[in-house]
């Protein structure tokens, strides 16, 4: 059972829509289709439970008839990829749309909404209890969508950091159905030191959850998170300024920026939904060497989260893989912001598949 995709008619609104748009100065027939699929029966996790009828929001977006790429995202991603009318609203704005280097004049994007996250599949519920989730229980609903959506092959899944990590779980059970991976900043196993950030992360938000204050737990993780993100080189060069005295004591540059970034974060993403897919993270293990289809490996230089050795063990591993290593100061942030730097690597998802 799938809840009809409708014509859009507000900004914002979650429903599907076609519209002609004229970009960069060029018309473009871009068709947005969107919706939730409400999935027939119990779906099975991997790591025990189960969901009934759990939903799950999808967007496809690009030209008609196009092939289709799935972007993946971090567990702050969601299926509004890009938006040409609010490109702020896209998580990857900065690398999809008409004329990026995931263009929408080539191919249809398809982005969806993590299961157990904050937007329109099922999560948990304030205070509630939800089942653990891993990437192949990600991929096994992602597969059940293709289905919905009579995509019998995706061109590509494009997966960075937890998106990464759920693009080879579902290679390794559903190789027929995507012709090719790209992976960036994301392994097949979590490293036990990203492991014990994360761990710090979830007892912060548990702490705060227990004493009636998410919000503020929220804001304190993630601004811990950001740290982990990002380069030392980046902070070095952007937070080097002397502290200011405020209301009798010393705040730093790097302290209010990281502050401002966690309370962005917890005015949009549910405590128990960050706990249910930061967990994921790190139960996430798959056996590289049955992802049989052609895989193209990104690995940052300065990425704290997945290290490069890491990156190249994936590689080692994988039947059919080409690495390629870059380097940013942006750290694991570096899909998210290195556009030039990525761009070359995305002219393969459109025609000739890697060997």
């Amino acid at each position: 059972m799938s809840l009809a995709p409708q014509r859009e008619n507000l900004p914002g609104t979650d429903r599907a829509v076609a519209s002609s748009e004229a970009l960069h100065g060029k018309p473009l027939e871009a068709e947005v289709l969107q919706g939730v699929l409400q999935l027939p029966g119990r779906l099975s996790l991997q790591h025990g439970g189960s969901l009934d009828q759990p939903c799950l929001g999808w967007r496809l977006a690009g030209r008609p008839g196009a092939p289709v790429i799935a972007a993946l995202g971090g567990i702050s991603a969601h299926r509004r990829v890009f938006d040409a009318d609010q490109p702020r609203a896209g998580w990857w704005s900065q690398i999809a749309g008409a004329g990026g280097a995931l263009d929408s004049n080539r191919v249809r994007v398809l982005g969806i909404d993590w299961l157990g996250g904050s937007g329109e599949s099922t999560g948990p519920t304030a205070g509630g209890v939800f089942p653990s989730l891993s990437s192949y229980d990600q991929a096994q609903v992602l597969f059940q969508l293709l289905d919905h959506l009579k995509i019998a092959r995706l061109r590509a899944i494009v997966g960075a950091s937890y998106g990464g990590m759920v693009a080879l779980a579902f290679a390794e059970r559903y190789g027929e159905r995507v012709e090719q991976l790209l992976v960036i900043s994301g392994a097949d196993r979590a490293h036990p030191m990203a492991t014990a950030w994360r761990c710090v992360q979830r007892h912060i938000v548990r702490l705060a959850l227990a004493h009636g204050h998410p919000g503020d737990g929220m804001a304190l993780a993630r601004a811990l998170a950001m740290a982990t993100y990002r380069s030392p080189e980046e902070f070095a060069a952007r937070f080097a300024q002397p502290p200011q005295l405020v209301d009798g004591r010393f705040v730093f540059a790097v302290e209010d920026y990281l502050s401002a970034r966690g309370r962005d974060y917890a005015a949009h993403h549910r405590a128990e939904s960050f706990l249910c897919l930061s967990e994921s993270i790190d139960l996430h293990a798959v056996d590289a060497s049955r992802v049989a289809i052609p895989t193209t490996v990104v690995a940052v230089h300065e990425d704290q989260l997945v290290p490069i050795a890491d990156m190249r063990a994936l590689a080692a591993r994988l039947p059919r893989a080409r690495l390629c290593e870059l380097s940013s100061h942006y750290g694991h942030d570096a899909f998210l912001k290195e556009a030039v730097l990525l761009q070359p690597l995305f002219e393969s998802l459109y025609g000739v598949v890697p060997t």
